[in-house]
């Protein structure tokens, strides 16, 4: 029997092309891969999920973790971290990125809480499907070694992707993983893991290969910047922060925002979301659903049913019927349909 048949290593599976291909070199040579997916809030996959996007399409609204366990024959555990993750996003010691992204503090987070499980699944080592030279920020030399020391894994984080052109890591010496069958990929072409790919027959992979970070994107990291720079209620693990990734948003005031559904399957994502809020619309038109955080006053609902009036089919009409409903009760307001300067001036 291979000596390597009782170790078991543990592993980070996104369901990305890179953690698919890092498992199946291990499983390859005999190793016990179990898996850890951290769910954070920010996955635009599980974003769209909520919001029940591509119906139609249920390729789109699968966890892409669980889906690529099931193709590698291992256990991946779905790990909900979302309130403790809020803090890193928030104040990361290592800064952010081009957007939001915390990336460098991100990896350390979740390398820290799989090296606290290592002993719980009986793991000799942790490994990621990270790629030296991908990722600008946390993929080049400096930073993968500060995220394996701050991670308290030094010796202890093997990258079979990279390994050749990383050093030596403590599975290697012991011989519990062939050095020599592992990879050394670079860089920020796919070829590499493409060629791979299809050795191993893996045809099953998200596209564009990579995470699905919603914290990389412009728009969404405005929105959430937004958020920490005024007093709107914001609960992680809770549908906050899908909502930034739901409609047009509008900053009325320090403690008051609104969003505009844009479609119908955002309206719907709206209305299933509305309890406890005030929500504006134009009866008998069609209409977006305005969804209001924070608790606006009378001014303030005047500007918010101008909002809602200008995105309805009577925008062009000189007064228009806006309808604005809670739990305990309603109103009805006569407004002017909100100026293009108003919502330039407004807009998130």
């Amino acid at each position: 029997m291979d000596k390597r048949t009782a170790i078991r290593a543990l592993g980070l599976i996104s369901g990305g092309l890179d953690s698919t291909l890092a498992a199946r070199v291990l499983l390859e040579q005999g190793i016990a891969v179990h898996g850890l997916n951290f769910s954070t809030g920010f996955c635009t996959n599980d974003q769209r999920r909520a919001v029940g996007r591509d119906a139609e399409e249920p390729r789109r609204l699968r966890n892409e973790a669980l889906r690529a366990g099931a193709d590698l024959g291992v256990e991946v555990e779905i790990v909900p971290v979302e309130k403790e993750y809020f803090g890193i996003v928030a104040h990361p010691k290592f800064g952010h990125g081009a957007n939001m992204n915390p990336c460098i503090d991100c990896r350390i987070f979740m390398l820290r809480k799989a090296r606290s499980r290592m002993d719980e699944v009986g793991a000799s080592f942790l490994f990621t499907g990270e790629v030296l030279g991908q990722r600008p920020m946390s993929q080049h030399l400096a930073a993968m070694q500060t995220i394996e020391r701050e991670a308290g894994l030094e010796g202890l984080l093997l990258r079979p992707l990279s390994a050749h052109h990383l050093p030596e890591t403590i599975p290697e010496k012991k011989g519990w993983v062939d050095r020599a069958r592992l990879l050394a990929i670079t860089g920020r072409s796919r070829k590499g893991q493409l060629a791979l790919a299809q050795t191993f027959g893996i045809d099953e992979f998200p596209q564009p290969s990579g995470g699905c970070c919603s914290l990389t994107d412009a728009t969404f990291s405005r929105r959430l910047r937004d958020i920490l720079d005024h007093e709107v209620p914001f609960e992680p693990g809770t549908e906050d922060p899908v909502l930034l990734k739901v409609g047009r948003h509008f900053r009325v005031s320090h403690r008051v925002k609104v969003i505009v559904g844009r479609d119908e399957a955002e309206n719907r994502f709206l209305e299933r979301v509305r309890r406890g809020r005030w929500a504006f619309e134009v009866p008998d038109a069609g209409s977006p659903l305005v969804l209001v955080q924070g608790e606006p006053d009378e001014a303030e609902r005047k500007v918010i049913a101008a909002i809602a009036a200008r995105y309805s089919s009577r925008r062009s009409e000189a007064l228009v019927q806006v309808r604005a409903t809670k739990e305990d009760g309603s109103e009805t307001f006569q407004v002017t349909p909100a100026a293009e300067t108003l919502l330039d001036a407004a807009r998130i």
